[in-house]
């Protein structure tokens, strides 16, 4: 079997396994930013199998990139590869995998500029509704409250982030809920949340076929929030961010026998409630150590004939 092929059936392979091992893993709710880790490693282990096989289908297909790929490889490395048995599929395969490289990089190019877009429209629709007072510029407080029947917040990010609350929210938060509000929102900022959810959505939604993708985006857009409501619980504790999340959504019906949307909200809640032990740090460490080896995988079916040439 030729190493180009190899790489495409197992990033084939990982793509369609791996949401299914990953929803059988008891431990992602315990510990969120390790599940953000692993499909972090997972989705670009995927990306790499492509990548590494358009480059080697493009090398047996067409010399002048087989020149540059093997350009300063030593003697017999180029052979260890046989590239002239791939047969005529490897101009197809490496033709179909570019055009998937291009499309990929025009869906995180639209959902970047979509993210900018609605940012812009934000910022413009909270000067409208909280105007400049004189002498004051753009971005200048972190802090900006909203007159509003609604209690809500949200971070609004950016070159000058700012978190958004409403008077409505004030009202209702007590004590230091409101401060455990602004921690799970400071978490989301300084993690940078909002570009994993764009190379999310930029992956789903360029190619919603391929299950990893889809999963990648689901659990990304769930796992952001327990994330943040750890480092909130941690400094606030657990009752204090549960509670401040039940004042903020209690009005709109998610915790209801009934309720059809953010069913994740009251799953956070009980999750918070009820306290599950962390795992141990070794189990941490084994855990990611384990994801950082998935991307190597690739690497190491790239690279063993040539490494098998020299020695």
């Amino acid at each position: 079997m030729t190493v180009s092929l190899a790489l495409l059936l197992l990033g084939v392979l990982a793509a369609v396994a791996a949401p299914r091992l990953m929803s059988r893993a008891d431990w992602r709710d315990r510990e969120p930013v390790v599940a953000l880790w692993v499909w972090q490693c997972v989705v670009a282990a995927v990306l790499l199998c492509f990548a590494l096989s358009m480059t080697f289908s493009a090398a047996a297909a067409w010399q002048a990139v087989r020149g540059h790929v093997f350009a300063s490889a030593p003697h017999g490395v180029m052979e260890a590869y046989a590239l002239a048995a791939y047969g005529p599929w490897s101009a197809v395969i490496a033709v179909l995998l570019a055009c998937g490289g291009v499309w990929t990089a025009a869906m995180l190019v639209r959902e970047i500029r979509r993210a900018h877009v609605g940012r812009r429209q934000r910022r413009a629709e909270l000067l409208v509704r909280s105007p400049l007072m004189p002498g004051e510029e753009p971005g200048s407080d972190r802090l900006v409250v909203l007159e509003g029947e609604r209690p809500d917040a949200w971070w609004l990010p950016g070159a000058a982030p700012q978190l958004v609350i409403t008077t409505a929210a004030l009202q209702r938060l007590k004590g230091r809920q409101l401060d455990a509000v602004l921690a799970h929102e400071q978490g989301h900022a300084r993690a940078r949340h909002d570009w994993l959810l764009h190379c999310a959505s930029a992956l789903a939604i360029g190619f919603p076929q391929i299950p990893v993708f889809a999963a990648f985006r689901d659990e990304m857009h769930r796992l952001v929030e327990l994330a943040a409501d750890d480092v909130a619980s941690r400094r606030f504790g657990r009752l204090t961010i549960a509670l401040a999340l039940v004042e903020l959504n209690e009005d709109r019906g998610v915790f209801g026998p009934c309720a059809m949307s953010d069913a994740e909200l009251p799953r956070r809640v009980h999750r918070l409630l009820s306290a599950a032990p962390r795992l141990t740090a070794g189990r941490r460490l084994r855990l990611t150590a384990a994801a950082s080896f998935v991307p190597v995988v690739p690497l190491l079916v790239a690279f063993v004939p040539g490494l098998r040439a020299l020695g």
